[in-house]
């Protein structure tokens, strides 16, 4: 499986696009504020064609290049529908600060036209690849986890803002929940193997492993048992 990650220009939102192999289709995940250049430099070196977006969540910071991919190939867009509302008011559940930003950049929302919707423990079959849905609210309603596994038998998972390394996403922001991340991370995190490459919605990549041993917010819920 080819895994290319590259970060927004804003934000430091992590864009991820996984295909096959070089040449073949691909999933982009997460195109986030000013992608567009740099993911066009990603696909022309690796020869791909992107059949879908996939949303961990409604963020703007996540979404805010999903139209120009999707319509520039007439593409789908895959998204909880929990956090579809974020996308009809993108600046209602953002910081000041990040709402500022926005502002001052002048950057426009504009909402893709065709987003699907996405069930928990649904697969997705596209572009070659086999992503398992997982429910994991709490930063957002409608967070979701994509788990999938290489030829190799290598698992991943991309974790959007629920895990990161060395934290987790916030639930402070309209819309988040500490009781519903903390049940998110002790149920659909923890349960993942140890050897599962995490790759975040912010920062560098990390495993399970890795974070189930270093992650204060992880030691913390497996210190304390429910």
């Amino acid at each position: 499986m080819l895994v290319a990650g590259l970060p927004a220009a804003a934000f430091g939102t992590n864009c991820w696009v996984l295909a096959p192999a070089p040449g073949e289709q691909c999933l982009v995940v997460d195109p986030g504020v000013g992608v567009v250049p740099g993911l066009e430099d990603v696909l022309a070196e690796h020869r791909l064609r992107p059949a879908a977006v996939l949303l961990t969540h409604g963020h703007v910071d996540h979404t805010f290049s999903v139209r120009p991919v999707c319509g520039a190939r007439g593409i789908p867009a895959y998204l909880d529908p929990a956090d579809t509302y974020l996308l009809e008011d993108p600046f209602g559940s953002i910081s000041a600060g990040t709402l500022e930003a926005f502002r001052a950049a002048g950057l426009e929302w504009s909402e893709p036209d065709d987003v699907r919707p996405l069930e928990d423990g649904g697969v997705l079959e596209l572009a070659g690849l086999r992503l398992t849905v997982t429910s994991a609210p709490g930063h957002t309603p409608g967070s979701v986890l994509f788990s999938a596994t290489s030829e190799a038998g290598e698992p991943l998972t991309l974790t959007g803002d629920v895990l990161f390394k060395g934290s987790i996403g916030r639930t402070d922001l309209a819309g988040g929940s500490g009781e519903q991340m903390s049940l998110t991370l002790r149920h659909r995190v923890l349960s993942l193997p140890d050897e599962t490459l995490v790759l975040p919605g912010h920062g560098p990549t990390t495993s399970i492993g890795d974070e189930r041993r270093t992650n204060p917010y992880l030691r913390e819920l497996q210190e304390h048992p429910a």
